[in-house]
Parts: structure tokens; C-alpha cells; sequence
């Protein structure tokens, strides 16, 4: 099973497929699509669109999972990062893959094992879980990865839910190095 995972934005729209196979998680691609700050919101997102239609057709993917909307204090950021979301979301339902969402902090939880995780931290853990060795990564590239790894995490085991670091262990010894 092939999963594509965006961390939707107007400037930079990261993404990430990873592969299902077993208990192995594989990422197959991973990257950005670069938008000129230039461009007109409707530009972008059609760049966007575009992009993302290109990329499901290419790879294929069974599933597709997006983070969620979140609530910032500049209005016009989170309209526009709306609107990159709305037209992700569009490549998928054209392109006949199942959407889901997934909210920042629940993301970062299923990766790291807390929602109040850093970026650092995040992109830490796609590196160790995916064995990405090559260290040049952009935190829209692995914020797109974690949403797929959470979307591939909770599809696995949908009811689990851990309510402390020892109990998420428990559950997810594969995702603890060392």
C-alpha cells in the first residue's frame, strides 16, 4: 500500500510517499513544490493542484492523508494554507484516493510519542524510522512523511491509543531506536 502525505502550504507544499510493506515502513519519495512568492494565491494553487495530480498519477497511491487546519493569529495565513489544502484534497478525490486528515498535534504524537513535539524532533524520527540517511531534509518534507506515517499508523491499529510514553512503547516497540 502506497500513501502520499502533504503538509499543505502557499509558499512551500511538501509531500511524501511511503510504502506499506508488513511492518516495514519505505519511503519512496519525498520533496516540495516551490511557489514564487510572485505568484498570485490562484497561480499557486493551481500550480499545486497540478503538481499533486502529477505526482498521484506517477506513483499511484492507495491513500492519501493531509494535515488539518490549525488555529494561528494571522487570519490571511490560515485562509491561504485553507485554500492549499482545499485544492490538495481536490487532486485526491479527482484522482479517486481516499482522504483523510489528521490534526498537527495527533501527527506528531503517533511519530514521536508526544503532540508537543518540535519540528526537529519530528523530522528526527522520519529519518530513524524510515532510514533516510541523506541529513538534507526541509521540515515541510518530513511534516509531509510524519502524515503519512500517521495515516499508515492508524489505519494498522486504528483503536490504539496511548495515554503515557510507557504505554505508547508498549504498543510501538518498531518505533523506539536504541
Amino acid at each position: 500500500m502506497i500513501i502520499l502525505g502533504i503538509d499543505p502550504g502557499t509558499i512551500f507544499t511538501g509531500f511524501g510517499f511511503i510504502k506499506l510493506d508488513k511492518n516495514n515502513y519505505i519511503c519512496i519519495e519525498h520533496g516540495l513544490i516551490k511557489l514564487q512568492a510572485s505568484k498570485s494565491l490562484p497561480s499557486k494553487l493551481e500550480i499545486i493542484y497540478d503538481e499533486l495530480d502529477r505526482l498521484i498519477k506517477l506513483y499511484k497511491p492507495d491513500e492519501f492523508a493531509i494535515e488539518t487546519a490549525f488555529y494561528g493569529k494571522n487570519v490571511q495565513s490560515a485562509m491561504k494554507i485553507g485554500y492549499a489544502r482545499g485544492v490538495s484534497i481536490l487532486a485526491a478525490v479527482h484522482n479517486k484516493v481516499p482522504a483523510s486528515e489528521y490534526s498537527p498535534r495527533e501527527i506528531k504524537k503517533s511519530v514521536v510519542g508526544t503532540g508537543a513535539a518540535s519540528k526537529e524532533q519530528v523530522s528526527y524520527m522520519i529519518k530513524k524510522i524510515l532510514d533516510i540517511k541523506n541529513g538534507k531534509m526541509r521540515f515541510d518534507e518530513s511534516d509531509a512523511l510524519a502524515v503519512a506515517l500517521c495515516h499508515a499508523f492508524r489505519m494498522r491499529s486504528p483503536v490504539k491509543k496511548s495515554k503515557n510514553w510507557k504505554s505508547f512503547v508498549e504498543m510501538f516497540p518498531e518505533r523506539v531506536i536504541g
